[in-house]
This record gives structure tokens, C-alpha cells and sequence, in this order.
């Protein structure tokens, strides 16, 4: 499964980013960006007081968590985007691959086990999935810029490929319910 890291500052107005702290980084995500955070976890491992739920269909609960790495003064959203959903999971979060290194994850996620989740940039979210292999039905070449609210599901298959499935996330008010 793979998410764009949620919600960032456009240009040099108004919303700006924040980090955890609260403290302008236009290199954090703004505070919607950080409310989809928090809605994630119930996406990915909804709860009752009862216990755990199955999230919806499509998805799954994630054993590993991967996230382009903030290091550097790289981009933040990625990691910020998951970090509510690996505290519920008590899950590490993958911070191993930076952006420009999507063919190495995509190496890696060819032979991870069990359900993964990757926050990664809109922008080379196509190069990752290209690096699995076959992918059938063909996803769109590229991740729409304006959407922040769509989960690229891809499962493997017996043969040595993938299938391919959007599930929008409707977390948020404006969020839709199309896909790309």
C-alpha cells in the first residue's frame, strides 16, 4: 500500500507548515496535512473500545512502515504522515531509502513479507511501483498533484507480478471519493 505524505504548504503563503512542535518548517506538513496524519490510524488500524477492527476492504493492518528519509534536509511529510499510525502499531518506521532511491525500495518491497505501508512524494510513487515488475491492471503513470487523500494498493500475485487497486481514503471533509 502506498500513500503521498499528506497535506504541505503551497508557495510561500498561507498554509504554512508546522512541525510536531508547532514551530513554522516548510519542510513539515500544515495542519490539515497533520489532521490526515492522525485520521490514518483509523484508516490502517481502526479500533473500538472492544479491540481492533479489520480496516476496510483493500486495505490492511501494516506490519512495516516505510517513509522517504527526512535526513538531510529532505522533505518531512513522508515520515510525519505515518508516524501517528506506527505509535498505534508499535511499529519502526523504515527511513532506510531517500527520495532518488525508489528503485532500492522497490527492491526491497518485492521481498517484504506481509502487509507494507510506503508515505513517499507524489512525484516518484510511479518510479517505486515501475520497480516492482509486472503491474496489471497498469496504474496511472503519474500520481494526481492535487490529491493527498488516495491509498495505491497493489497485491502480489502467484505469478511473479502485481495487481493494482485505488481505495480512496475519505478521511477529511473534501476528500473524494473518485479515483484517479
Amino acid at each position: 500500500m502506498i500513500v503521498r505524505h499528506a497535506e504541505k504548504p503551497v508557495g510561500t503563503g498561507t498554509p504554512r507548515g508546522v512541525d510536531q512542535d508547532g514551530t513554522e518548517d516548510d519542510q513539515s506538513l500544515t495542519t490539515r496535512g497533520w489532521t490526515r496524519a492522525g485520521a490514518v490510524v483509523a484508516l490502517f488500524a481502526p479500533v473500538t473500545p472492544e479491540g481492533p477492527l479489520t480496516p476496510r476492504v483493500g486495505l490492511a493492518r501494516p506490519a512495516a512502515i516505510y517513509a522517504a528519509s527526512p535526513e538531510g534536509g529532505a522533505s518531512k511529510r513522508p515520515f510525519q504522515t505515518v508516524t501517528p499510525l506506527a505509535g498505534r502499531l508499535a511499529v519502526s518506521i523504515d527511513t532506510s531509502y531517500r527520495k532518488g532511491q525508489e528503485r532500492a525500495l522497490a527492491s526491497a518491497l518485492r521481498n517484504a513479507t506481509g502487509p507494507t505501508l510506503v508515505a513517499w512524494e507524489h512525484d516518484a510513487i510511479p518510479t517505486i511501483v515501475a520497480g516492482l515488475g509486472r503491474v496489471d491492471p497498469a496504474p496511472p503513470a503519474a500520481w494526481p498533484h492535487d490529491r493527498f487523500d488516495l491509498v495505491w494498493c497493489l497485491a502480489r500475485t502467484h505469478a511473479d507480478g502485481w495487481t493494482f487497486a485505488q481505495v480512496p481514503q475519505l478521511l477529511l471533509d473534501g476528500d473524494s471519493s473518485q479515483v484517479a
